[in-house]
């Protein structure tokens, strides 16, 4: 298997539990929860609690590779940026859903449903629809219209999703985005800033096969892993790679 950091700047594995009534907010239940999560790993030492509602807590960012989780009124969100193996990345994500059951007594019941997800994080300082365009359209019936003479690419960001079973209970989405405005085509000057690829899949909860979150996530990374290394990183990974090496 490819080792995905090796692909691109950042790199990152993430989960999403989403429920369909509000998420316990109380500050006894949601203290007990993090300091739990915080003795499990002890470098999740910056917890905060944003104007939104949200709650976060997370190692330090700075090191370039750290875990983090978050709680907000709907969602129970933990991820693991630039993770030294996908299996460390397993273990903090499953730990974080297994410890949910527990200490915030979120089960299947409330839960619309669970994303499990990879994102590419491609450093650039230019025009990032242009580059999406150039690794994307090339080839397709878009491709006259993307090079108009004259013509720059103002937004460009494809997004395709699909059901991977008759239901539609299990889902995948592809979606790209770039950080380019208008204001930065029509000057030419262009901050350092990454253009993400998200690919993500989703299982609907209610008639799902698994009796538990972290039976649900094993099963979604691997199908996450066949369809990024089978159809992504060849097609759309690959190709943003080359344009942007060409261009710097």
């Amino acid at each position: 298997m490819t080792s995905y950091g090796s692909l691109c700047d950042d790199f990152g594995v993430s989960s999403y539990l989403m429920g369909k009534v509000e998420m316990p907010t109380g500050r006894e239940a949601v203290l007990h929860f993090f300091e739990a999560l915080q003795k499990a790993n002890p470098k999740m030492t910056d917890f905060e609690k944003r104007d939104s509602g949200e709650y976060t807590l997370e190692e330090d960012r700075d090191v370039g590779t750290y875990r983090w989780a978050s709680l907000d009124a709907r969602r129970l969100c933990t991820g693991y940026v630039n993770p030294p193996a996908l299996e460390d990345a397993d273990e903090h994500n499953q730990r974080v859903l297994e410890m949910a059951t527990y200490h915030l007594d979120l089960h299947g019941l409330q839960t619309d449903a669970l994303d499990v997800l990879y994102y590419f994080d491609f450093l650039y300082q230019g025009n990032h629809d242009e580059v999406i365009a150039e690794a994307l359209a090339s080839g397709t019936p878009l491709e006259g219209l993307a090079q108009v003479p004259g013509g720059r690419v103002l937004h460009y960001q494809p997004t395709l999703m699909m059901a991977l079973d008759d239901a539609c209970q299990l889902q995948c989405r592809l979606s790209i985005e770039t950080r380019t405005n208008a204001y930065q085509v029509r000057t030419g000057h262009f901050p350092e800033s990454p253009i993400s690829v998200y690919f993500t899949v989703r299982q609907f909860w209610g008639k799902q096969p698994f009796k538990t979150f972290v039976e649900s996530y094993q099963n979604q990374r691997r199908v996450l892993d066949e369809l990024v290394n089978t159809y992504v990183i060849p097609n759309v990974i690959t190709p943003v790679q080359r344009v942007i090496g060409a261009k710097q």
